[in-house]
């Protein structure tokens, strides 16, 4: 046995030298403790208020008129100064108590500006090279962590009224349920800044320099609280935000279409219903009709409304850290989802948009938000409605590593269907009493990249599950399928919209799929880098 002589002690590590100045783009990404924007409060709570104050000036309108513009009162007007003895303002008006009265209003908006301060005062953030991390409240402190490798995309949301003074919420999006990390509100240009930031460290590449003192981070914490200030104030003044640069969209959905796509669509039926039982209601003196359609309606009409406005301002297009979609009239979000981001892909077309050939794309996506979030559904559409073209158009942003030889499969077979020469395995005929109408267009397609599975004929589906992204597959089978020696395919991701399961498929072939397809998610898995996508990028150049 020979005796191995240990190593020499290392030295202390030299600090790293700081990075070239173009890769660091944010004085906020330095690692340092850094508050949000000041009008913060007045967002988050202050709106509240003025919701109040609304309420309570419209109850004392008449009030308010009689004391302070009298001439408009007219002579018959008793009603505008018969006011209840016991009023408040009558005891003010009664013992003379108007600067008592205006001093208490002052107290209790310095309070108000107090208890603003020290929310804002209290809660900051900090970019480091592994985390996003968020601290708040004053009595009782909370402290949120999102890791950085495990960020599943950024979004950037400007709701209509922050947009006015030109600020928005970045919300850092994590791999669990309710892990997100927000930041709001920040004005717009930092919070695309730092967004570009998150993305890079999230991409393997590193921003900060280890070598830099307390002293300059100081120094880069003040001058970045000063530039949020004088932005604010900027904001105020000039108005709405200046337009931030785009990359331009690789689709456009014309308004008509999109409107006309929600026409022709299960919700305008079920609305249309609701109308002819109202309206039967009221031909024939039936009142529970009423009460009962009638707020449905409210709320499908609401539902209709609102699902156009959020696909207003549509646009897709990559970027260097992955595909960005924005869309919304009043409230514009913009989402970047990194590669690999994403677990499922549907493409589907109902019979009622089958004669002007259009279709939606959907994705299956860890969206860090709870199961009770209604704005889940939002951030899984990543192409409303638009055409073949379209389609295959986005189908290349979300699976950029598809070879060039597949896409004739996915776009021609597997999208529009069979054809002259159809790669897919589909159903065989005994299977017909499971799918009467579709068991010649119901099959699957094993490629080296993804499992295709194909479905439906009056409401057609093109699934599209990435190997490197499937959990697991499995095989069912219940006592019709044995009989007709027929079995259902089914792969296991993320949950989300996107259907994963396929019925009527041959047993024997199942069977081979589901170890084709095993050793495949394990081999792509394996190979699998896009966690860290700019160190990937930079091993292929």
């Amino acid at each position: 046995m020979t005796d191995v002589a240990p190593p020499p002690p290392e030295s202390a590590p030299a600090p790293a030298p700081a990075p070239p100045p173009a890769l660091v783009r944010s004085p906020l990404s330095d690692g340092e403790w850094h508050r949000l924007h000041p009008l913060t409060p007045l967002l988050r709570g202050g709106l509240t208020l003025l919701v109040v104050a609304g309420v309570i000036v419209a109850n004392l309108r008449d009030r308010l008129t009689a004391v302070f513009l009298p001439w408009l009162i007219p002579e018959s007007g008793d009603e505008f100064t018969d006011f209840n003895g016991d009023d408040p303002i009558d005891f003010v008006i009664e013992n003379d108590l108007y600067i008592v009265a205006f001093v208490a209003v002052l107290v209790v908006l310095a309070v108000l500006v107090g208890l603003f301060y020290l929310s804002w005062r209290f809660h900051s953030f900090r970019i480091t090279g592994d985390d996003v991390e968020v601290r708040s409240g004053v009595l009782f402190r909370t402290q949120r962590r999102a890791p950085l490798d495990r960020v599943q995309g950024v979004n950037l949301t400007r709701p209509m009224i922050a947009r006015l003074v030109g600020l928005a919420k970045l919300e850092v999006v994590g791999a669990g349920a309710d892990a997100n990390v927000k930041l709001e509100y920040l004005s717009t240009a930092n919070a695309e800044t730092i967004r570009a930031d998150i993305l890079r460290l999230a991409s393997g590449r590193r921003l900060g320099a280890a070598g830099v003192d307390a002293a300059t981070a100081k120094s880069r914490g003040v001058a970045a609280l000063g530039h949020t200030v004088s932005r604010g104030i900027t904001g105020l003044i000039e108005g709405e935000e200046a337009p931030v640069a785009e990359p331009a969209s690789v689709v456009r959905i014309p308004v008509g279409r999109l409107i006309a796509s929600h026409v022709l669509s299960p919700t305008t039926l079920w609305l249309l219903a609701g109308l002819v039982a109202v309206v039967i209601g009221v031909a024939n003196s039936t009142p529970w009709l009423l009460f009962g359609f009638i707020p449905a309606i409210i709320g499908v009409g609401a539902y209709w409304v609102r699902s156009i406005t959020r696909s207003l301002r549509y646009s897709i297009a990559p970027t260097e850290d992955g595909v960005r979609i924005t869309f919304g009239l009043l409230t514009t979000v913009t989402e970047i989802v990194p590669p690999g981001r994403i677990h499922a892909i549907e493409v589907s077309q109902s019979i009622l948009w089958r004669p002007a050939g259009w279709w939606s794309v959907r994705i299956n996506r860890l969206s860090g938000r709870s199961a009770s979030d209604g704005s889940t559904d939002q951030f899984t559409t990543v192409l409303p409605v638009g055409t073949t073209a379209d389609v295959e158009a986005v189908l290349r942003l979300v699976l950029p590593h598809v070879p060039e030889t597949e896409w004739p499969l996915i776009v021609h077979e597997g999208v529009r269907g069979t054809g002259a020469a159809d790669s897919f395995t589909t159903s065989p005929r005994r299977a017909w009493p499971i799918r009467p109408l579709s068991w010649r267009r119901n099959g699957f397609l094993l490629t080296a990249d993804a499992l295709l599975l194909r479905r439906g004929a009056i409401w057609r589906t093109l699934t599209i599950l990435p190997l490197a992204r499937l959990q697991s597959l499995a095989i069912h089978q219940g006592p019709v399928d044995r009989m007709l020696r027929v079995a259902s395919l089914r792969g296991n991701v993320v949950a989300g919209p996107v259907t994963t399961d396929l019925a009527a498929v041959d047993r024997d072939v199942a069977l081979a799929a589901f170890g084709a397809a095993a050793d495949g998610a394990v081999r792509a898995a394996g190979t699998d880098r896009t966690h860290r996508w700019w160190a990937t990028e930079e091993s292929a150049t």
